[in-house]
């Protein structure tokens, strides 16, 4: 069989996983990048056990853990700092396999981009149209035009290639609440454990990075596009600054001009990731908030899921049919489940509060890891079925 091209469009953390799932199976691979060079300006990351055994089907499980830090313990705490759930990654490592792994973005970016070809990536290279024609699928770009066998649209929530093919789909929709992201400098005193605080319409989590320093997050019920303070941080000031320890001393330890801020969205569920030879992947096919941590896990899971369709026949079109019928009903659940936890995290009615907060205190931790097996229990494609837990629907 003659050597098949795939054109990924998007050098995102999902594109990337799909070039080198196909560089590994034979596959002539490029990547087109709008951006002038393959990096990552996000903070941390996280990797549940489910996306660990994505990274072990393409030979970089070792390689990504060694960069991440593995926390003890963690969990949600009320406003007033009491423990309402707690987690144990022992117990999550017995369960599925793997532990839960927090790295910064860009060294997860860098691990994908190092196990692939120098030639097969292409910065700066903005698409400027997509079409699938009766001689197969065509991508215009600023370098060029690219006629390949297969294109894989993994650029993002805004994605060009999911506009261009499917130009009646909804748009993103807002989920209420905007996010800031920050990594402190190193501590010489880092928290135990990791956690998340409720409080009412507000949330501040942390979680380890090597080398001492902290990944935090906060969420916070605003209208969209709505500005902040004069800057990001004196935002964060303000309205976290004296919730519960650690939170004050973390805000303290985060360089001012190292605040990031998205307003949070999602996409609204597409009929199908598939057009004739091209595939929607990550963001592009179904972004997620990001209260599941489950973003960049289901992208994995797509890369290899994709790879392995293919793999098993020179049929590209009834491999993507494959694809979509695995990864669309359990993508878009996740979604779903995802946009459920937060609403549920952001109440911001006293009542309403009150309840969530007595409701997750009483829910034992076994109770907690158990519902989550349908999204960490997943396998990849063509592996021996986890032997702890399974969940594959």
């Amino acid at each position: 069989m003659p050597q098949r091209a795939a054109t990924v469009v998007g050098g995102g953390i999902g594109g990337l996983a799909a070039a080198v799932a196909l560089h590994r199976r034979g596959w002539q691979v490029e990547v087109l990048e709008r951006a002038p060079e393959f990096t990552e300006v996000g903070a941390g990351i996280s990797l549940w056990p489910n996306a660990l055994r994505a990274l072990e089907a393409l030979g970089l499980a070792g390689a990504v853990r060694a960069l991440g830090a593995v926390e003890a313990t963690g969990g949600v705490r009320d406003r007033r700092g009491r423990w309402l759930s707690r987690t144990d990654n022992a117990e999550l490592t017995r369960r599925f396999g793997h532990p839960l792994v927090v790295l910064h973005r860009a060294d997860l970016l860098r691990a994908l981009v190092e196990a692939l070809p120098t030639g097969s990536l292409r910065p700066d290279s903005e698409v400027h149209a997509v079409r699938d024609d009766t001689h197969g699928p065509v991508v215009e770009h600023r370098g060029g035009t690219s006629r390949p066998d297969l294109v894989v649209g993994a650029d993002g929530l805004r994605s060009a290639v999911r506009r261009a093919l499917w130009p009646a789909a909804a748009p993103p929709r807002y989920a209420g609440y905007t996010a800031w992201r920050m990594v402190t400098g190193p501590l010489a005193a880092p928290p135990a454990e990791g956690a998340e605080t409720w409080g009412r319409g507000e949330r501040f989590g942390h979680t380890a990075l090597p080398g001492g320093r902290r990944y935090c997050f906060a969420t916070a019920s605003l209208p969209a596009g709505e500005a902040g303070a004069a800057s990001e941080y004196a935002e964060l000031l303000r309205r976290f600054g004296s919730w519960p320890d650690p939170v004050p001393a973390l805000l303290a330890a985060v360089p001012e001009d190292a605040v990031l801020r998205h307003d949070l969205y999602d996409l609204p569920a597409l009929p199908s990731f598939v057009r004739g030879r091209v595939a929607l992947l990550g963001d592009a096919a179904h972004a997620m908030t990001p209260n599941l941590g489950q973003g960049a896990c289901q992208a994995l899971e797509d890369a290899v899921t994709l790879a392995h369709c293919l793999d098993g026949t020179p049929d590209t079109a009834a491999a993507l049919g494959l694809y979509d019928r695995l990864r669309r009903p359990r993508t878009q659940a996740v979604v779903r489940r995802s946009a459920r936890l937060g609403t549920v995290g952001q109440l911001a009615w006293p009542p309403a509060v009150l309840l969530r907060d007595t409701a997750a205190r009483l829910t034992p931790a076994w109770a907690t890891l158990r519902s989550m097996a349908p999204v960490l229990g997943w396998t990849a494609p063509g592996a021996p079925a986890n032997a702890a837990e399974s969940g594959n629907d």
